[in-house]
């Protein structure tokens, strides 16, 4: 990518699935706007809008009011917030409100949060009434430019992240970046993992981009906003070619096998790591292990984690507070992960900066035996 100089205020993403085709609106100022962008595509005057403790005090008023102008009844369901909220209890909690509000298949569910509500809501939406129309307004740096696109929606089970759910595609997603500035910094940092996650699948220019300008993506303003363009136009790309993950989509899950685990192994305890931590983690350590098995420069890892750190993500199990299980505890979670096919262990690694590709069959033997080097 080019040095920025300048920038429009907002930017438009589509996602071209035909009947289901969709637009990601990033910029400014877009919940105040939400009601008249939902009302100008959809049919129906009626929405639940599920959002968390956290984000209900900060932007639910203003998201009804905005609803209520455009003339668009609402009603809120306001959940706890955390990783924990992805379970069946919550999940029928959100389908029973869904139902109260008398939500028809014209009308829409509203996600107003991040990755955890997106997800649960997205899941609602697309089994309340066989399916509801869905809008995403995400409120985290990492919903905006992953989990908001896509149609995977889903909860958590005992066995693992997200292995019950459904694809369901929004109809809108809403990507306000002045609700990034209520972020913490670790927040931030944490969705910042899977921008860079874009350059290190298949776009090193980009990656070299984010090398030289994160600092400016971290300011705001246009720098944020190109890049949050940038990863959705990647993740839309990938959707759009293969939206099932039957192969290429597999590809957004760099990181994600090792870093699911570690999520696992801390029993979603955001107090020791939270999710784009871990695929900071896990794409650090898909790189190594693909230098491990002679697949790429081990400068090619020193560069992503030197990197990484740079902008005070975690890039080491080491790193995450309390006591991990043993190699063979991981090796389970990793086991049990959605990208095992057939019983083979799938990987997403690299053959250099930008050069992912899908690896089935991975021997497990040579995943344990690196486990045990990172983790003795």
């Amino acid at each position: 990518m080019n040095a920025i100089t300048s920038a429009p205020a907002a930017q438009t993403v589509h996602v071209p699935l035909g009947e289901r085709a969709y637009d990601i609106l990033i910029g400014p100022g877009l919940i105040a706007r939400a009601g008249a962008e939902i009302a100008s595509r959809l049919k129906g005057r009626k929405a639940a809008v599920i959002t968390d403790e956290n984000v209900a005090p900060l932007y639910l008023d203003a998201l009804v009011a905005s609803l209520d102008a455009a003339g668009i009844a609402s009603a809120a369901v306001v959940l706890p917030a955390g990783e924990k909220t992805k379970s069946f209890e919550h999940l029928v909690t959100a389908c029973d409100k869904v139902l109260e509000a008398r939500v028809e298949r014209n009308d829409c569910v509203i996600a107003l949060g991040g990755g955890v509500i997106g997800d649960l809501s997205g899941f609602a939406a697309g089994i309340v009434r066989r399916g509801v129309r869905f809008v995403q307004v995400p409120t985290s740096l990492l919903a905006q430019v992953d989990s908001s696109v896509g149609g995977k929606t889903g909860i958590n089970s005992r066995h693992g992240k997200n292995l019950i759910g459904v694809f369901h595609q929004p109809d809108l997603v809403l990507a306000d970046t002045d609700v990034l500035n209520s972020l913490s910094e670790r927040e931030f940092r944490a969705g910042y993992a899977e921008v860079a996650k874009y350059g290190l699948i298949d776009k090193p220019d980009f990656f070299a981009w984010l090398e030289a300008n994160w600092k400016a993506v971290f300011a705001g303003g246009a720098a944020r906003i190109e890049a949050i363009a940038a990863s959705c136009q990647a993740k839309a790309d990938v959707v759009v070619a293969d939206e099932r993950e039957n192969g290429h989509r597999a590809l957004l899950n760099l990181g994600h096998t090792f870093g699911h685990a570690l999520e696992a192994a801390t029993a979603y305890d955001s107090r020791r790591l939270v999710h784009g931590e871990g695929v900071s983690i896990g794409m650090v350590l898909a790189h190594e292990f693909s230098a491990r098995m002679n697949l790429a420069s081990p400068d090619d890892a020193r560069r992503v984690e030197r990197h990484l750190q740079a902008v005070g993500l975690p890039t080491r199990m080491s790193e995450i507070p309390g006591e991990l299980p043993p190699a063979e505890r991981l090796m389970d979670a990793i086991a049990q992960d959605k990208k095992v096919k057939g019983g083979k262990l799938t990987f997403i690694l690299t053959r250099g900066i930008g050069q992912s590709f899908v690896a089935d069959d991975v021997p497990a033997s040579e995943v344990i035996s690196f486990l045990r080097e990172k983790h003795p």
